[in-house]
């Protein structure tokens, strides 16, 4: 039995689109990464961004977001989002939609009203659908998400857990066995540290937040397991930490406190080494 492998995700939050993406494709190539992660309504230019990945063998995976970024709106009006979006996207390869998606105010019935009736259109178009744990949206909160989850067990999930972990206030001691679930039903990971008052530590790798990636490790590999019990070929992960002021900045200058390109790439090394540890078979010895 062939290994799971890892394909590195590069997001194109916080990356100046102005220059071309063919300006970062050598450095994307060094680092590993095999596919692009937005949203085809924020690319300057949607032809040129479809050249790209068919001529360079880039995989995408596009990002739709329900009602985009406006709070509120019904059950229906977020479902009609989420399919238009979807649409934009289907006859250019997608290798499954990352949605954030739902609304954090709705009822537990609304909530069963979207989610079931987005595993149909999931179906109908035969493309996996990840729902992040997102801030905002339904899923930003453990409990909720693990109700809905548990209504619903063939719901796909993208875990980001340092939305869970800013929203709590906590590293989660008490959510084992929410995030036990969640990893049985993730298919993407983004893997960024949050901490106790922000979704994102500065870098982590800095001393002062080796707790907090210690945490988060362990959960991704949570996740790892359970994907490789579940027989997944492929696991993708993206490194998803964002430009200011999701980066923190220093007061009256404006300026980054460190450099979001380094950051993302020892973030992909890193977790790239980290899972040819787990799944690569321990050879027997002679």
């Amino acid at each position: 039995m062939n290994p799971m492998k890892l394909k590195l995700v590069r997001h194109l939050w916080g990356v100046d689109l102005t220059r071309g993406l063919r300006h970062y494709l050598p450095h994307w190539r060094e680092q590993g990464y095999e596919a692009l992660e937005v949203s085809i309504r924020y690319v300057p230019d949607r032809g040129a961004f479809l050249r790209f990945l068919e001529e360079n063998r880039f995989g995408w995976i596009p990002q739709v977001y329900s009602c985009l970024f406006t709070p509120g709106g019904t059950v229906s009006e977020h479902l009609d989002s989420l399919r238009e979006q979807i649409e934009e996207c289907l006859d250019h390869n997608p290798i499954f939609f990352n949605a954030q998606s739902g609304y954090d105010g709705w009822t537990a019935s609304e909530a069963e009203d979207f989610y079931g009736a987005a595993l149909s259109l999931e179906k109908e178009i035969g493309i996996p659908i990840a729902h992040e744990t997102h801030r905002m949206r339904y899923f930003g909160n453990p409990w909720q998400t693990r109700d809905i989850l548990k209504k619903f067990p063939d719901l796909r999930l993208t875990c980001d857990f340092s939305h869970w972990v800013c929203g709590c206030e906590r590293l989660l001691p008490d959510c084992a066995e929410v995030i036990a679930l969640a990893a049985s039903q993730c298919l993407h990971l983004h893997a960024r540290v949050g901490h106790e008052e922000g979704p994102q530590v500065p870098d982590p790798s800095a001393p002062e937040y080796a707790s907090h990636l210690v945490a988060h490790e362990g959960w991704w590999e949570q996740i790892w397991h359970s994907q490789l019990a579940r027989g997944f070929a492929i696991s993708t992960l993206t490194p998803e930490f964002g430009p200011p002021p999701y980066l923190q900045t220093l007061p009256h200058t404006n300026a980054p406190v460190a450099d979001l390109t380094k950051v993302c790439d020892w973030m992909a090394g890193r977790q790239r080494r980290r899972f040819a540890s787990i799944t690569t078979p321990a050879r027997n010895l002679p």
